[in-house]
């Protein structure tokens, strides 16, 4: 495959789990992606770890900002340290957690500007998915496991159809790699 590379597999999500279940109100606290004319988001929820200080940011060189919800899921500390190590990142960009309901989509797109071009490494830690979850690259086809550590080449359509009866939640951790 030359969009996909499973770099881990096995890893303990469920504190990262439990802690999302306590906590429902960190969802959606920062709605731009969700809400943003023709965002190909509008399905899906979720939860800003560490991004731009505002919208604006995004599209120019800035260092991401820890939010409030890093304090809240110290769970996910190990996961993004322990992936970029894996990767050998050389910094650490926009950090979020992602989650599409059953039957829900991130339709169709490819992700463009300053962000994606610079933090040139897009790792997904899957927390909870189902065999009916199918995230595309181009011609690529990938039904991610729990536990999974993926490397997605973003840079090229892709698209995430969840047809199944549970939701797809991942920890999405942007890198720099050299």
């Amino acid at each position: 495959m030359k969009h996909f590379l499973k770099i881990a597999e096995g890893i303990d999500v469920v504190p990262v789990l439990l802690e999302l279940q306590r906590q429902p109100q960190l969802w959606n606290a920062h709605r731009e992606r969700k809400d943003t004319p023709g965002t190909p988001h509008t399905e899906m929820s979720d939860i800003w770890i560490r991004h731009a200080a505002s919208s604006e940011e995004f599209q120019r060189p800035h260092f991401a900002k820890w939010y409030p919800a890093y304090a809240a899921l110290p769970s996910v500390r190990p996961l993004i340290f322990a992936a970029m190590a894996r990767v050998q990142a050389s910094h650490l960009g926009g950090v979020l957690i992602t989650r599409i309901p059953a039957r829900g989509q991130i339709n169709a797109h490819v992700d463009r500007g300053w962000h994606p071009e610079f933090y040139n490494c897009k790792l997904y830690v899957v927390l909870e998915s189902n065999q009916r979850c199918i995230f595309r690259v181009e011609d690529e086809r990938v039904a991610m496991a729990p536990g999974d550590i993926w490397r997605i080449d973003n840079t090229k359509e892709h698209d995430v159809v969840n047809a199944g009866d549970s939701d797809r939640t991942t920890l999405i951790i942007c890198n720099r790699c050299e």
